[in-house]
């Protein structure tokens, strides 16, 4: 076992409930962590940018789609709700990074396209992001980090397959 928090909750709990199996608090736990630390932990790349992550993602799944996407299916895209992308929409729309157009053939339907200026902006941002994030993973070996994406891969198709959120 590591000598990181989750160890120490997991002997702290197992001190309370030495039947209990902890197990699983040393996977789920460590990927809850983490995901809170990177969450909590502003890149140096989107906050030059005056870019959240959530922004970042939206702009991302513009650029890397290729077309112009509804909010619902930016919401799929990004793992978000219809609500959280209409406002995050309205940022991105204030600030030109993006626009939406109604669609020629159902008025009620709307589409959201990059801006030029949108463009620009993920593009230069991405590449800077993508050096940040490969620091952050730079203590473990490119042998390490190819064995957790493909266990973290394997544990999220497992997790969107019993919640019925398989990608199309």
């Amino acid at each position: 076992m590591t000598d990181d928090t989750v160890a120490a909750v997991v002997l702290q709990w197992q001190a309370v409930h030495p039947g209990v199996d902890t197990s699983p608090m040393e996977i789920i736990g460590r990927i809850n962590r983490c995901a809170l630390l990177l969450q909590q932990a502003e890149s140096a790349p989107l906050r030059d940018a005056g870019l959240s992550r959530a922004e970042f993602d939206l702009l991302g799944a513009l650029r890397r789609t290729g077309r112009d996407l509804t909010p619902g299916e930016l919401a799929r895209e990004t793992f978000v709700s219809g609500a959280a992308v209409t406002k995050r929409l309205r940022q991105l729309t204030e600030r030109g990074l993006v626009e939406r157009h109604t669609d020629d053939r159902d008025r009620r339907m709307a589409h959201v396209r990059l801006t030029d200026a949108g463009r620009k902006v993920i593009d230069t941002v991405l590449p800077a992001q993508l050096a940040f994030e490969r620091g952050v993973l730079a203590g473990l070996g490119a042998d390490r980090r190819d064995e957790l994406a493909g266990q973290l891969g394997e544990l999220l198709l497992q997790l969107e397959g019993r919640l019925g959120i398989r990608r199309r």
